[in-house]
């Protein structure tokens, strides 16, 4: 749990998991970005050849896109198929 300091209360109180959502959800997307990657960084058991196979499969993605090897597709062709 975490504690933060609430002078409604006088003095320090436990967060709710509420709270620390709410805090969460203020955060910048990037800032929400890395605390995500920080807390799935922390689930013991994470298999680290998968998320290397992972990033690796991104990277190859990121590469074939900038290479022109990748035909995109805009967001609003996307969710037209879901309308």
């Amino acid at each position: 749990m975490v504690c933060s300091f609430d002078s409604r209360f006088g003095g320090y109180s436990m967060a709710t998991p509420k709270h620390i959502i709410d805090e969460v959800l203020s955060l910048s997307d990037d800032e929400k970005a890395e605390l995500v990657d920080q807390l799935l960084s922390a689930i013991d058991g994470l298999d680290k050849d998968i998320e290397k196979k992972w990033a690796s499969e991104a990277e190859s993605r990121i590469d074939a896109n900038e290479a022109g090897k990748l035909k995109s597709v805009s967001l609003e062709e996307v969710l037209s198929i879901y309308k």
